[in-house]
């Protein structure tokens, strides 16, 4: 049974119960008696430990097993919550996400025990039961041997794979096995009767003996073990050169198996009573290191695994097997998980589409005489509805509520509270507001640097923040929400201000601007000093900020994304960063404009009035063209010669200007020509354009011809 197949559902929902473990574990902190959060976290951790068992990713089920047992005693009323076990706890969790990104890159979940984890945790649970904290496995390997041996004991009238018949084919490959000092091992491994994937739990056993040696014969056979064909129990010949102790310890810890009997196979005692080789099983587990002198293995039918050669060494297998794995990266796509009304929309819409086009294909058909305009015109508006409703609904599934991005945050605030000593608090308001999922990806790093920012620069420390008479908790408030096309991110904190004169300063003493010009730019220029690369006002570097990268990157990735960002700030009151992006990359609305003989597309959600000017209201200031538009004056930007266009024949006599926005900045781009307004697919044109920073994309209009997209934020 290959679950490679399921790995990229395994990622999906373990980030999401891990983000569920970091969201309850968060409010267990504050609330450490609310059984309802203690429940919820027992059952993630339990579902996890048995999606990583199912993958066979010991080390990840063996360190959720370990914080179950620690929610168990808490839900026994054993012990309570304290500072002390949340703080373990949330180590555990950053373990269990490095597991997941090793897993992510290499589809093994690496070879990182985290033995001081969970020590601590066994340490916390034992404590609660007043028992000694369990050794761990390398540990007590020797104990495991006696322990074996009673079990098998316990078990002996069990010990089903005595009852498995070989072939003279398969006692030759006894005698190599033998030959070559191999241990030949009898198996019979027992589920819980309350285990319901059988399947799923015989496959981790197999998948764990082939780690460490051959399985050669099961019954009832592979193909009806795969297929749940068995009770609660099955047996196998199986060959090893590790000790019964470690094969009985590497079964063991397969979720819910409740024992395994391993025991020294002997074709002789085969046939004998079953009270004579249970002594010998138990010789053998008290002797791991003997041997028996005659011993046969036999080999697996055609139908069920083919015979391996025994001169390949169980370890050697095993570091190709991991070998193999890392060199390939596994293939995780990235998924939006679906209502099943949106899809059932979705197939509706395709259904008329399809009626549209055979309406359409039916009245081209026509003879002449028979064709009708208005039937055509009819079908052509019944078309455009139909792909219009398509858009719409094509959108929404594209749609991903930008909580998906934030509640990482509060458990981020939380750890640089400890790490900063600063007391402070994160609000969010707004998680429900969607975005397109390609910017829901991208957008995480922008939205951490400016928390990281607003935690170390903006806040005071808890003397400073006394002394002025604000609370001694900081706040620092996370707001999303829609304002038409566009979605607004903002990030503010109650600190102490940008020290505007301090900015202009430092980028006079970096040599960023000259004395002059920072005599000649207003406060709003300062500030947005701070986006360029590798500046900081920090004193000091830190492992959280003062390094210059940050508002820089931060400015490069949204406008990486068709957005913009502005900072506002009041000395003594706090910032705000206001960061503004489009709801989607792929179809958007734009007013398609004409230069020259060349057509551009501006976006609508850019653009705020179209207004016809006079040229004698163009005046100038500073040798700059500017309008004076409802007492506003707006600079204007002559697209013709920024986009080097030749200029038509055809001479207006007044300006067809566009007055787009861009937060605070308004500009006025002229135009030659208007031609309306048309929904248009976004394409990306790569490296072909060199003013890439102009041009957004492009799109192909109806007939054929193709249009250049405007980025509006490097034109205001």
């Amino acid at each position: 049974m290959d679950v490679s197949q399921y790995l990229e559902i395994f990622i999906d929902e373990t980030k999401e119960h891990l983000q569920n473990l970091s969201d309850q574990l968060m409010v267990l902190e504050q609330e450490p008696e609310n059984m309802d959060v203690i429940n919820e976290i027992f059952r993630a951790a339990h579902s996890l430990k048995g999606m990583a068992g199912t993958m066979g990713f010991k080390r990840m089920q063996r360190l959720t097993h370990d914080m179950e047992n620690v929610f168990q005693e808490i839900r026994s009323e054993n012990m309570k919550v304290e500072s002390e076990l949340i703080d373990v706890l949330f180590r555990a969790l950053d373990a269990l996400e490095a597991y997941l990104n090793e897993i992510m890159e290499t589809a093994n979940e690496g070879t990182e025990e985290n033995e001081e984890i969970v020590n601590t945790l066994n340490a916390i649970a034992a404590k609660a039961t007043g028992k000694e904290a369990p050794e761990q496995p390398a540990k007590k390997e020797e104990a495991a041997g006696t322990e074996a041996s009673a079990a098998s004991s316990d078990f002996q009238e069990e010990a089903k794979y005595y009852s498995i018949s070989v072939s003279d084919f398969e006692k030759t490959t006894f005698e190599k096995a033998q030959n070559d000092n191999q241990n030949i091992f009898g198996i019979t491994v027992y589920l819980q009767e309350s285990c319901i994937l059988k399947a799923a739990r015989a496959f981790l056993v197999f998948k764990a003996l082939e780690e460490l040696g051959e399985v050669i014969k099961a019954v009832p056979s592979v193909q009806d073990i795969e297929d749940e064909k068995f009770e609660f129990d099955f047996s196998l010949l199986y060959l090893t050169k590790e000790s019964l102790e470690t094969i009985k310890n590497a079964i063991e810890t397969v979720s819910e198996v409740k024992q395994a009997i391993v025991g020294n196979y002997n074709m002789s005692d085969a046939s004998a009573e079953s009270t004579a080789a249970a002594s010998k099983t138990e010789a053998k587990a008290e002797e791991p290191e003997a041997k028996q002198p005659s011993a046969n293995t036999p080999a697996p039918a055609a139908a069920q695994q083919a015979v391996k050669k025994p001169e390949a060494k169980p370890a050697q297998k095993s570091a190709q097997k991991n070998a193999a794995q890392k060199t390939a990266k596994p293939t995780v796509g990235r998924t939006v998980r679906v209502d099943i009304e949106k899809l059932d929309v979705l197939m509706n819409l395709v259904s008329e589409l399809i009626i549209a086009k055979n309406g359409i294909v039916s009245i081209s058909s026509a003879d002449e005489e028979s064709r009708s305009d208005s039937a055509l015109n009819e079908q052509i508006e019944y078309l455009e509805s139909v792909t219009t409703n398509l858009h719409e609904s094509v959108m929404k599934v594209r749609m991903v509520p930008i909580e998906s991005v934030v509640n990482r945050f509060p458990r981020m605030i939380r750890d640089l509270t400890k790490k900063l000593g600063k007391k402070m608090e994160l609000h969010m308001s707004g998680e429900e507001t969607e975005l397109d999922r390609t910017v829901i990806d991208e957008i995480g790093d922008p939205l951490q640097h400016l928390l990281r920012n607003s935690a170390d620069h903006g806040l005071e420390s808890n003397e400073e923040r006394i002394a002025l008479g604000k609370d001694e908790i900081g706040h620092i408030y996370l707001d999303a929400y829609q304002d038409g096309n566009n979605v607004n991110i903002e990030v503010r904190d109650d600190g102490a201000g940008i020290n505007v004169e301090k900015v202009r300063n430092k980028a006079i003493e970096k040599g960023t601007i000259t004395p002059e010009q920072a005599e000649a730019m207003s406060d709003k220029e300062i500030i947005d000093l701070l986006f360029k690369p590798s500046f900081s006002t920090a004193e000091k570097i830190t492992d959280v900020s003062g390094r210059g990268v940050g508002l820089d990157v931060v400015k490069t990735k949204i406008e990486g994304l068709g957005g913009n960002i502005e900072c506002k700030t009041e000395m003594g009151e706090g910032s705000s960063f206001i960061i503004r992006l489009p709801l989607t990359l792929a179809i958007i609305q734009a007013l398609m404009v004409e230069l020259g003989s060349e057509k551009y597309a501006i976006p609508l959600g850019n653009i705020q009035t179209i207004e016809d000017i006079p040229f004698s209201e163009v005046k100038h200031v500073q040798t700059k063209e500017v309008i004076n538009l409802r007492d506003t004056v707006i600079p204007l930007v002559r697209l013709d010669k920024i986009l080097d266009v030749e200029p038509g024949e055809f001479k207006p006599e007044s300006l067809t200007v566009v007055i787009v926005k861009k937060g605070d900045k308004q500009a006025g781009l002229v135009v030659d020509n208007l031609i309306g307004q048309q929904e248009i697919v976004i394409k990306s044109i790569g490296d072909y354009i060199n003013c890439s920073k102009l041009i957004g994309g492009a799109t192909i209009l109806g007939d054929g011809e193709i249009a250049l997209i405007l980025e509006v934020n490097t034109l205001v």
